[in-house]
């Protein structure tokens, strides 16, 4: 009789196993230096389920993206010409907690939602739309500026694509978050616009290494889907 295949446990949250044979060569690949890994993309676009595969497949500490306990969430998304300032400087403060803590880490890392996201789509995008003032743009870049000159940056990005905002939208009301129940079609086609060049972005202006993935058809719970993220992040976290 054939033995059955080994696979690691099932995460928490109920997703399909991997076979331990096809992990291992994943993992073969992967460099033997620590890396510092980030998940960038839209919201919805996926980012927390990729972090916590990759943190599940390859031992990588996880660092979470601090929405859940962010005490400023449910007032924005109700005012967000009140509060997107206040919610975008506590965010700031959040991930360069984060790059510190990462510094201190001994083995590999993956991020939820870059550093760079806020400064290059959010507050910007947030300015536009008039949600903040010029000098409240120009002071959060400030704070931006002197408190990411001795921090660590990640050694690669991986960015999410998702260009069908409604794909978006069914993502989000999936995973049903209270504070992103009113969150509009429009919103999330804006910050497509800006998602569009931050892949450059991050290569031309900050020197990080990054993938740009559309991720509209994957469905990285599914065990082909799974497989298929994890093959192609393997190969980009190897090069």
């Amino acid at each position: 009789m054939p033995k059955k295949a080994k696979t690691v446990p099932a995460s928490q949250d109920g997703l399909p196993a991997i076979p331990h044979h096809k992990l291992q060569r994943l993992r073969a690949r992967l460099p033997k230096k620590k890396l510092f890994v980030a998940l960038a993309g839209n919201i919805g676009a996926g980012k927390t389920t990729a972090a916590k595969l990759l943190s599940q497949s390859f031992g990588f500490e996880l660092f979470d993206e601090p929405v859940i306990d962010n005490r400023f969430l449910a007032q924005y998304y109700a005012d967000m010409r009140r509060w997107s300032f206040t919610l975008q400087l506590e965010f700031l403060l959040r991930r360069i907690e984060h790059h510190e803590l990462i510094g201190t880490v001994r083995k590999s890392c993956v991020q939820d939602r870059t550093l760079y996201e806020d400064p290059e789509i959010f507050a910007k995008y947030l300015h536009g739309l008039g949600h903040m003032g010029d000098a409240e743009l120009q002071l959060y870049l400030e704070y931006f500026q002197r408190l990411v000159k001795d921090i660590q940056q990640p050694d690669k990005v991986i960015c999410f694509d998702v260009p069908n905002v409604e794909v978006l939208l069914k993502r989000i009301r999936t995973r049903g978050r209270q504070e992103e129940k009113g969150i509009q079609p429009q919103f999330l086609r804006g910050l497509n616009g800006y998602y569009s060049s931050f892949p450059e972005v991050l290569r031309s202006k900050y020197s990080v290494d990054c993938l740009n993935l559309d991720v509209t058809e994957i469905d990285i719970r599914s065990g082909k889907g799974r497989e298929e993220f994890l093959d192609r992040a393997t190969t980009f976290l190897a090069a």
